[in-house]
């Protein structure tokens, strides 16, 4: 088992302890991951359906043309899945019952609180998760192939951050002047979890705070400006002549507004009985290259 903080095996300890009935979770805890829960049903059920867009650090770290959206044409987004709601509940219960877990395994912590990052003439409020050791750290319950491929180490989440948990951290940091610390992982398909060390992001945390400070001015200034381009298809390693939808793009509720010819088709070149399916921007006259 790799460990990437000290507190890991504590964890792991007083989970075993618990499973032989050696150890267990005190009323006061227990009341207050409770109370967690209760805030967050209250958030989620009962928040006004429609906030006015303003930065926050849960959103600062996302895409320039995204934020432009959501301030500008929030009515363009696709409406999220039902269970999309369900999903930010499981969230929340995760967090909730993994600090009981760190009270319990005497893992010394405070607690989350608003604080506002200064970027520029900006102030852009936001509330973290703990502080652990003066570091701040994020909870995030991960799905079982995030958990494996996105949360694998801080280089692989800098190199594909759709939802910003970069600039969140980072502004969370720099808000409460403690070190970034990293991401307590947790599994929900399994329940295992892991730390991901933010350590590396100490020598570039204030590039990342003047680009939010740039971003937020941009936004001022309230122009569009799309972020990415298409990317060249392949298939088998050679080109196919079609251009498809990038990665950062693919989780865009507003990608069919910003690319109008964007198509989900089951692949055109894969000759598998049930092809993937693939946002195709642009399709090659050719059907040939397809083949």
């Amino acid at each position: 088992m790799q460990l990437n903080h000290p507190d890991e095996l504590k964890i792991h300890k007083y989970l075993e302890d618990v499973r032989k009935g050696k150890a267990g979770m005190s009323d006061e805890t227990i009341q207050r991951v409770i109370t967690d829960i209760k805030e967050s049903l209250e958030k989620q059920f009962r928040q006004p359906k429609k906030r006015k867009f303003g930065l926050r650090m849960s959103n600062i770290g996302r895409a320039y043309c995204q934020l432009w959206y959501d301030k500008n044409h929030p009515e363009e987004g696709t409406d999220m899945p039902a269970n999309f709601l369900m999903n930010m509940m499981l969230g929340d219960l995760v967090e909730a019952i993994f600090k009981g877990i760190l009270t319990e395994a005497k893992i010394e912590f405070k607690d989350g609180h608003l604080s506002v990052l200064k970027a520029g003439k900006h102030e852009i409020p936001g509330t973290h998760d703990l502080v652990l050791n003066n570091r701040v750290d994020d909870v995030k319950s991960a799905s079982p192939w995030s958990y494996k491929n996105k949360f694998k180490d801080y280089a692989t989440l800098k190199d594909s951050d759709p939802f910003g948990y970069i600039g969140q951290l980072a502004g969370y940091a720099t808000a409460l002047g403690v070190d970034p610390g990293g991401w307590w992982v947790i599994n929900k398909g399994t329940g295992e979890f892991k730390y991901v060390s933010a350590w590396d992001m100490k020598v570039e945390q204030t590039t990342i705070i003047d680009e939010v400070a740039k971003k937020a001015d941009r936004l001022e200034e309230n122009k569009f400006e799309r972020c990415f381009k298409p990317v060249e298809e392949t298939f088998r390693r050679k080109p196919t002549g079609n251009k498809v939808l990038g990665h950062e793009c693919s989780w865009c509720n507003y990608r069919y507004k910003c690319w109008p010819s964007l198509q989900e088709l089951p692949s055109l070149a894969s000759q598998a009985k049930e092809p993937p399916i693939v946002a195709y921007v642009e399709i090659a006259k050719d059907e040939e290259t397809n083949k």
